[in-house]
């Protein structure tokens, strides 16, 4: 199949039902408990959308649990890491051996060559955390966070100590499941964020308004036609915030004598409300009257709502679904006070969530959710943390090809995030592009074939492995219905699946029972040749074929 042929497929896979006038197609479901077939096709569902990528292991695991057992144990949060970034660099100025952590060693020390180092170590690091991610949505919740405080470490070596930013991953780990006042709150104390956005500069004789912006208009209200809040607002937030810093050590602080303690009126937006000034150290507590007024509002709740529907279910949130989903929704965030599991607990078992005339079709995957997904569900081979070299090297791999697909973890280009989850009216479709789709389909081929190698450390898919996971690999039509069912998100009819099983898996034998002699051959003697590369070179191709399709670009 063509570029050109597979470009326009996936347009129309996009497209399909979206832009018929009047039409949308879950506009009959809302927010009740879904109560339909609980199977293969809705396992995969929930999983290629709330984790990365659906393994065999891991739809086998959840299908024998209820349709709210999985979603309730997708959402348990896990324990932090157990290991922390190492030196994979070389030279450490510090003193830091090879594949040692820096974690807590010289991590004052201003040397911009040295932070880049460390961040980049931190960014393969954190690659691997996700590729371990388990069947817990918890890390890319983190994701999902680190994309709405978006900041760019890559561009602070100088001012901002390595440190910091592995500081900041874990606060936005340990509050993604929890509470979001909490989080905001903590990332607004951040010092990472404070220098990030100036707030460690905003003191009362020059309030600086870089954060007190950000905090309304990306972080808590968004941009809306609702969100009214006023250029006065932006200021009197930055005098609220004034005081909070970060000391000489980088830790965070509070200097009353840079705060402005008077009262700070807001507008009618806020209900007219005022935040009272006070002097001293009890001028600290005036940020959680702040956040208070913030997410009084009902349109910070239906903001944060609407993210997660973008995020986990499509971009388009017109009317219909504004009064169906998003609308109770953030009533339910507000009246859990703004539980973050809450409302992705009600939003995963909702009749909407698995409404499945359009599911598969609405999201293509970020360049993470197609590299970290494809290792998880080809169960692809990393080093552990007893060769240090060969794990990193495979992050390494990963995070290169996902900076190559344009989303670079710790470089988010701009503090609205990364351009796909934003920029209207395209959002995730500008995932694809004439450079990024050819990538794509380079990569997987690559992974498929040769595999991928950096420091003599391989990636590669072992197709044979893979097809021994499936419940019936000697009947080629049921193999390629249940690789279909588990690599695609929007299924494949007969008639399609039968041709590539007789063109590529049967190389155009009529007769089933070539295949299934074949396999059988190879299974009682895996160590003929003749037996192995008869099925092998059959089923690469097969594979090869099916991460080429566009269908496979959809989660």
């Amino acid at each position: 199949m063509s570029e050109n042929r597979n470009s326009a497929t996936l347009h129309d896979a996009r497209h399909t039902k979206r832009h018929r006038p009047g039409y949308w197609p879950g506009c009959t479901s809302g927010l009740e408990e879904y109560a339909g077939t609980w199977g293969t096709t809705q396992v995969v569902h929930l999983l290629k959308r709330t984790l990365f990528g659906a393994s065999i292991a891991d739809v086998n695991y959840f299908a024998g649990m209820s349709m709210s057992q999985a979603v309730d144990a997708i959402l348990t949060p896990t324990a932090a890491p157990t290991t922390q970034p190492l030196n994979n660099y070389g030279s450490d100025i510090t003193g830091v051996g090879a594949y040692q952590t820096w974690i807590g060693v010289g991590e004052l020390y201003q040397d911009s060559r040295l932070n880049a180092d460390r961040v980049a170590s931190m960014q393969c690091w954190w690659t691997g955390q996700l590729l371990s991610s388990g069947r817990s949505i918890h890390e890319k919740m983190t994701l999902f966070w680190h994309n709405h405080f978006a900041m760019d470490a890559t561009q602070h070596f100088g001012d901002t100590p390595a440190q910091l930013w592995y500081n900041q991953y874990l606060t936005l780990r340990a509050n993604a499941l929890g509470n979001f006042q909490a989080l905001v709150k903590a990332i607004t104390l951040d010092p990472a964020m404070l220098i990030f956005l100036n707030g460690n500069t905003n003191v009362q004789l020059a309030p600086n308004e870089n954060y007190g912006r950000e905090l309304q208009e990306l972080y808590t209200q968004g941009k809306g036609v609702n969100s009214l809040y006023t250029q006065n607002d932006v200021h009197n937030a930055a005098k609220v915030l004034t005081g909070h810093t970060v000391d000489a050590n980088y830790n965070y602080v509070f200097l009353p004598g840079n705060h402005d303690d008077s009262d700070k009126q807001f507008s009618s937006y806020y209900s007219n409300h005022v935040v009272t000034g006070y002097s001293g150290t009890a001028g600290a507590g005036e940020l959680d009257d702040l956040l208070n007024m913030l997410l009084s509002t009902q349109e910070s709740a239906k903001f944060i709502c609407r993210k997660l529907y973008n995020f986990f279910i499509y971009y388009v949130d017109d009317d219909t679904v504004e009064t169906n989903i998003i609308v109770p929704l953030a009533d339910i965030f507000r009246s859990s006070g703004y539980n973050i599991t809450t409302v992705l607990a009600t939003l995963f078992k909702s009749q909407h969530f698995y409404d499945m005339t359009y599911a598969g079709a609405c999201l293509i995957k970020s360049p993470l959710d197609f590299l970290i997904g494809l290792c998880r569900e080809f169960n692809l081979t990393v080093p552990d943390a007893s060769n240090p070299t060969g794990q990193y090297n495979v992050w390494s791999m990963l995070l290169n090809q996902a900076t190559i697909l344009q989303q670079e973890i710790l470089a988010i280009p701009v503090v609205a995030g990364w351009y796909p989850y934003y920029e209207s009216p395209s959002y995730h479709e500008l995932w694809i592009n004439s450079v990024t789709y050819p990538q794509r389909n380079y990569y997987t081929d690559l992974l498929m074939t040769n595999g991928d190698m950096m420091g003599g450390t391989p990636l590669i898919i072992d197709p044979m492995a893979f097809t021994k996971t499936l419940p019936n690999p000697s009947d080629p039509t049921q193999l390629v219905a249940d690789a279909c069912n588990i690599l695609l998100s929007v299924p494949l009819d007969s008639s399609t699946q039968q041709l590539i099983m007789r063109t590529i898996l049967m190389s155009n034998q009529m007769n089933n029972a070539y295949w299934t002699q074949a396999w059988q051959a190879y299974i009682s003697n895996p160590s003929d040749m003749n037996a192995y590369s008869t099925v092998f070179n059959r089923l690469q191709a097969f594979y090869k074929y099916l991460m080429d399709l566009p269908e496979y670009q959809l989660s």
